[in-house]
């Protein structure tokens, strides 16, 4: 397979291309707009393989997205920031009817005030809203992620968001093997699922449904959520197979006898990987799928390698709480017999992860003491 120099923003369109898409629809917004141009380049070349809609508002793209895929068709769309909050109506919609969507997610800082760098609490802001979430690190697993999830999705019947930072991992040109594209389309195959539309399901925007059964529908998304790490795993053994490489629920480098390591996602566990020979004993945790949270995984790393400390890098906060992946790992731990502390490195705003940081954290750790929660700005 050919090696081609491409940002991710690029890497996540050739992986439509590749997927065998019938229909994008998409609005650009900064920094998401390199996925929009090159998907309508494609198209204009004849080279996409389906119907490339430009709309007025992002709004208006996802619900195109959700009648299309109602219909059984493989729809595709990009967002950031502000854009995904005002797709916010449609995102719930979605979810609800249990219709198969891919969606890229650049990580941006939702204002006020205005900001471009990179903060995750646009894609966390809809944890609750029944969307699969991968975290991705570099250019290569945008590519190969997008294409694996449109089997999750279409397998789990439920919309899956694909989300990487801005500008570090969107903007960024790396060598990115590119498979070919009659491999991928068979690997991905030809859209199968049906929607399901059915009498007071929400996928039937004209009925009504009552309490009692909403409460059936919610269970079964939650229980098909709840699917999704095993299926997940499944996938890319057969990617792996395919394409000789591949990503778990969770990734782990830890070295015997190591018992501190940095739980991270995003390009921040890239920065982490590269930083490890010089941390001193430190190993790391790259936390990939986030809906639904990979409690069991977590806690059978931590268990297996005897993890005294986790020290989350957090690039997004829950205001009034903290960081949202310390929050979720404390209560993924909660009930294991010896549970590792739990140290919050907040970088919230899109602040850069350097060495000289990762550093001053891991001796922070050494000489101060478990501390609960720390600012970026005090690490520099």
């Amino acid at each position: 397979m050919p090696f081609e120099l491409m940002s991710g923003s690029q890497a996540a369109a050739v992986a439509v291309q590749r997927a065998g898409i019938d229909l994008v629809v998409a609005y650009p917004i900064t920094p998401q707009t390199a996925i929009v141009e090159t998907l309508a380049n494609f198209d204009a070349r004849g080279e996409l393989g389906g119907d490339f809609v430009s709309v007025e508002s992002e709004y208006a793209a996802l619900a195109c997205c959700y009648g299309a895929a109602a219909a059984g068709a493989r729809v595709f769309t990009a967002t950031a920031s502000h854009g995904l909050a005002y797709m916010h109506e449609m995102i719930h919609w979605c979810s609800g009817a249990r219709v198969p969507i891919v969606m890229a997610n650049v990580n941006r800082t939702i204002g006020a005030p205005w900001c471009l760098d990179p903060d995750q609490g646009d894609s966390l802001s809809q944890r609750d809203t029944g969307w699969l979430q991968i975290y991705c690190s570099g250019a290569q697993e945008v590519l190969d992620t997008i294409i694996q999830a449109f089997l999750l999705s279409e397998e789990l019947l439920l919309p899956c968001m694909v989300v990487f930072d801005g500008f570090y991992i969107s903007h960024t040109y790396e060598a990115v093997d590119v498979p070919e594209e009659d491999k991928a389309r068979a690997f991905v195959g030809k859209p199968s699922f049906k929607a399901q539309v059915r009498p007071g399901s929400p996928a039937n925007m004209h009925g009504l449904t009552t309490g009692d059964n909403q409460i059936h529908l919610i269970r079964e998304r939650h229980d098909a959520m709840q699917r999704a790490p095993g299926l997940l795993k499944s996938i890319n053994s057969r990617f792996m197979e395919t394409f000789e490489r591949g990503y778990d629920v969770i990734d782990s480098v830890i070295a015997p006898g190591v018992k501190t390591v940095i739980m991270a996602a995003g390009a921040t566990a890239e920065t982490v990987r590269w930083s490890l020979p010089g941390l001193n004993n430190t190993g790391l945790i790259q936390l990939r799928m986030f809906r639904p949270f990979p409690c069991e995984d977590l806690r059978s790393v931590i268990e297996a390698h005897g993890v005294e400390k986790v020290i989350v890098i957090d690039r997004n906060c829950s205001t009034g709480m903290g960081g949202i992946f310390a929050q979720e790992l404390r209560s993924a731990i909660y009930e294991m017999e010896n549970p590792p502390a739990v140290q919050d490195i907040i970088l919230a705003g899109g602040i850069d992860l350097t060495y000289e940081m990762l550093k001053k954290i891991i001796e922070q750790e050494k000489t101060e003491g478990h501390l609960e929660q720390t600012w970026g700005v005090d690490l520099r």
